[in-house]
C-alpha cells in the first residue's frame, strides 16, 4: 500500500485474534507497530511474531478503560519509537453472551468501559497529536452487531452503534486536520471471543454450523479477513475517504 512505510501505528487488542492479524500485517508493510494489549503476555508474544519476521514492535500493557493509564502507554510508544502516532486502530472488545434482562448494572459498565469508553480514551490521547501534525488515520473496529442487532449481545451491540456514530461525527470535526477517521464492522469470526460466545461441544457446533449457513460466500470470517482493508484505510490509496463505515461479513449483511 502506498504510503505506509517507516509509519507508526498503536492496535489496541492486538494480542490475540483480529487485533494480532492486525498488527502482523502492518508490520508487513513496514510500519512501527505499538502492541497494545492488557495482557502484557499476549502483546509480548505479538511483539515477538513481528519482530523475527523482521518487523519493528513495541508490546505495551494498556488497560484502555483507564485514561490516565491510556495517556501514558501512548506516550511511552512515542518515546519508544521516536515520534507521534499516525494510525490508530481502536480493536479491542470484549462481551459475554447473555439475554439482556439477565444482566446487571455491574456487567452493563465492564461492557461500555471496553467497547466505548476505550475507543473514546484511544482516540483523545492519540488524536491530540494528530491534530498538532495535521495528519493521522483512525480506524474503529466496531461490528455488524452495531448495524443490525445481534441477540444476547444487547449492551454490546449498543457500544458498536455509538462507536459507529462516533466515528462518523469525529470524521468531520477532524477532516480540517487532514486526519481520517473510517470504521470496519466484522461479521461473524473465528476468535478466541467467537468460542466463548458460542461454546463448545455439540451444541457450539451447532451455532456455528447455523452462522455458516447465513453466510452467502459459505463460511464465517477469519483474522485475517480484515487486516488487508486496514491497510488499505492507513494507507494514501485511501487518503479520499472519511466517515465510512464497511461491513466485512461475506455478504451476511449488505448495506447501501
Amino acid at each position: 500500500m502506498r504510503g505506509l512505510n517507516n509509519k507508526t501505528a498503536i492496535v489496541t487488542g492486538a494480542g490475540s485474534g483480529i487485533g494480532k492479524a492486525i498488527a502482523l500485517r502492518l508490520a508487513t508493510e513496514g510500519i512501527r507497530v505499538g502492541i497494545f494489549d492488557i495482557r502484557g503476555d499476549a502483546a509480548a508474544e505479538t511483539a515477538v511474531a513481528i519482530q523475527a519476521a523482521g518487523g519493528i514492535a513495541v508490546p505495551i500493557t494498556c488497560d484502555i478503560t483507564d485514561y490516565a493509564a491510556v495517556v501514558a502507554s501512548v506516550a511511552a510508544f512515542e518515546t519508544a519509537v521516536g515520534g507521534g502516532t499516525d494510525i490508530l486502530v481502536n480493536n479491542a472488545g470484549w462481551d459475554t453472551p447473555m439475554p439482556f434482562l439477565k444482566t446487571d448494572e455491574a456487567f452493563w459498565k465492564k461492557v461500555v468501559s471496553i467497547n466505548y469508553f476505550g475507543p473514546l480514551h484511544m482516540t483523545h490521547a492519540v488524536g491530540q497529536g494528530m491534530s498538532v501534525r495535521k495528519s493521522g488515520r483512525i480506524i474503529n473496529i466496531a461490528s455488524d452487531a452495531g448495524r443490525v442487532g445481534s441477540s444476547g449481545e444487547v449492551v454490546y451491540s449498543g457500544c458498536k452503534g455509538a462507536t459507529i456514530a462516533f466515528g462518523k461525527a469525529l470524521a468531520r470535526e477532524v477532516a480540517r486536520s487532514n486526519i481520517t477517521v473510517n470504521t470496519i464492522c466484522p461479521g461473524p469470526t473465528d476468535t478466541p471471543a467467537m468460542d466463548a460466545f458460542v461454546g463448545s461441544g455439540e451444541q457450539g457446533q451447532k451455532i456455528r454450523d447455523a452462522m455458516v449457513r447465513g453466510v452467502p460466500l459459505g463460511r464465517i470470517g477469519q483474522p485475517d479477513d480484515y487486516p488487508g482493508l486496514v491497510a488499505f484505510l492507513a494507507s494514501d490509496d485511501a487518503a479520499f475517504m472519511t466517515g465510512q463505515t464497511i461491513s466485512v461479513s461475506g455478504g451476511l449483511s449488505m448495506h447501501g
